[in-house]
């Protein structure tokens, strides 16, 4: 009897980290066109790469990407309740703002927008994490500095994790980006998908 204890035991325990695998893990991709791959074949952009990645792995991992090109805070706000609802994810990347930077949206905005959003996604049981997105200094220095803080502010006081921009290797290449200077092109999404799954597999194991 003892014997057979100890052996059934052993057994679990070697079955622990096939448990611990087995863990959903759905994350809402809330973004732009920077996620929603703008000019390109979806299979050439870094969200299907990364799912790629990790269903080669076997990660019980799920990215759904809501990404929408010219999205702003404000058009995800009317949207997020029923994506938060349809979806019912575990964690949600918050990728937005460029198109408010790049239209001169009031700062204080942003920040309120950004923390509706983190709330919202919070209430629904999600864990948020949220980029830093960076705009040139196309309006100045001042609004391009207050932009950028605004993300940690945010963060700070919603308790959102704090993710880096993932266009910052990117942008200042020219054989990375397309024509308009605004967007990666496909040579780029690899790099973003490498970057990506190195950021969300830290923010996974410290959520």
């Amino acid at each position: 009897m003892t014997r057979f204890f100890l052996k059934f035991i052993l057994i679990f325990l070697l079955a622990l980290p096939s448990i611990a695998n087995a863990t959903q893990q759905k994350i809402l991709l809330i973004g732009d066109s920077l996620s929603a791959g703008y000019g390109l074949e979806q299979a050439q952009a870094w969200v299907d790469l990364l799912q790629n990645k990790y269903d080669e792995q076997q990660a019980n991992i799920t990215i759904i990407n809501t990404a929408i090109s010219g999205q702003t805070t404000d058009n995800a706000l009317l949207k997020v309740d029923q994506w938060l609802k349809v979806h019912q994810p575990s964690h949600v990347l918050i990728e937005l703002g460029g198109n408010d930077g790049i239209r001169g949206f009031p700062v204080k905005l942003l920040q309120k927008h950004l923390t509706e959003l983190v709330h919202k996604s919070q209430q629904a049981g999600a864990k948020v994490a949220l980029m830093e997105i960076q705009i040139p200094p196309n309006l100045g220095n001042r609004y391009r500095n207050m932009f950028i803080k605004s993300y940690q502010s945010v963060a700070q006081n919603t308790g959102a994790y704090l993710m880096p921009y993932f266009m910052l290797e990117v942008a200042v290449n020219p054989e990375l980006m397309l024509k308009d200077n605004l967007h990666p092109n496909a040579k780029a999404q690899p790099i973003i998908r490498d970057f990506m799954y190195r950021e969300i597999n830290t923010w996974l194991t410290n959520s």
